[in-house]
């Protein structure tokens, strides 16, 4: 009885903790609820918030000079594949907020006092303001969002690749 007692209460333990182990590896539930809220709002055609709590807005104007200045920082886009290879911001890198919200570890390519700028396509688009919020949740210190995003880049004639 107490062999097997004492089984149970290890399994039980070791099933608590690889449940810990796989909640701390995925998004905290207000995460995931924002994202979906924000996805929701897309769909509905809403503009996103204005401000993020932690997240700096940068704006066109700061974009292009910091980039006019040669500064450091990393673009990344947050649109699906087909648009990013299509057309995107010059040097903007790839990282798709879906694939975020299912693997928090892809974020492990960056240090967390890494300067980065998030863009999609502009106002009504959800998955920018889900990446900066996924960031600042894993501890990244320095996170832009680029709130206007593509469109507005473009409406100025800055360049794209």
């Amino acid at each position: 009885m107490k062999k097997v007692l004492g089984v149970s209460i290890a399994s039980l333990v070791i099933l608590g903790l690889t449940l810990l182990s796989f909640a701390q590896q995925g998004w905290d539930p207000e995460t995931i609820r924002k994202c979906a809220e924000w996805k929701e709002m897309a769909a509905a055609k809403k503009e996103m918030p204005a401000q993020l709590p932690g997240v700096k807005i940068i704006t066109t104007a700061e974009l292009k000079r910091w980039m006019d200045h040669g500064k450091k920082f990393i673009l990344l886009d947050n649109r699906i594949k087909e648009q990013y290879d299509a057309e995107r911001i010059k040097g903007a890198k790839w990282l798709l907020a879906d694939h975020l919200l299912a693997d928090p570890s892809l974020l492990n390519q960056f240090k967390k006092d890494d300067v980065i700028v998030n863009y999609c396509n502009g106002v009504l688009c959800w998955r920018s303001p889900a990446v900066a919020e996924m960031m600042v949740k894993a501890g990244f210190k320095n996170v832009y969002w680029y709130r206007e995003g593509l469109p507005d880049w473009k409406k100025m004639k800055y360049p794209t690749e």
